[in-house]
C-alpha cells in the first residue's frame, strides 16, 4: 500500500514539474499541494515543499514562500531540498522570473 501511495504522489509530482516547466505556476502550485496534504508519508513531500517555494516565488509571494521554506527546514533540515529552497529565499530567485507574475503580465499594461 505504502509503494502504491509513494507512485500517485510520484505522478502528482511529475504532472506539477511539467506545469512549472512551462510556467504554470497555478496549477503546478495545486498539485504540489496536493502532495503535501495527501501523500504525507511519501518520499516526495520535501521535493514538494521546496517546489511550493519556487512557484510562490514565481508568484510574487516571497512571505508564503518564506513560510514553506521554514515548515521544509523543521520537517526535514538535512534534506537537499531545504538547502535549495533556503538559497533561493536568501539569495534571490535564481530558476526563477525576476519580476512577479502580476508585474509581468499585468503591471506592463500601465
Amino acid at each position: 500500500m505504502d509503494f502504491t501511495r509513494d507512485h500517485l504522489a510520484g505522478k502528482e509530482m511529475e504532472i506539477g514539474r511539467y506545469y512549472l516547466k512551462r510556467g504554470q505556476y497555478l496549477a503546478a502550485l495545486n498539485r504540489f499541494k496536493r502532495v503535501i496534504d495527501n501523500y504525507q508519508t511519501t518520499t516526495h513531500v520535501p521535493e514538494a515543499l521546496e517546489r511550493l517555494v519556487e512557484c510562490d516565488l514565481a508568484l510574487g509571494l516571497a512571505d508564503e514562500a518564506k513560510a514553506n521554506a521554514a515548515v521544509l527546514g523543521h520537517n526535514y533540515p538535512g534534506s537537499e531540498w531545504y538547502v535549495d529552497a533556503y538559497s533561493l529565499v536568501t539569495s534571490g530567485t535564481p530558476g526563477t522570473p525576476a519580476k512577479s507574475w502580476f508585474a509581468r503580465n499585468i503591471g506592463s499594461a500601465f
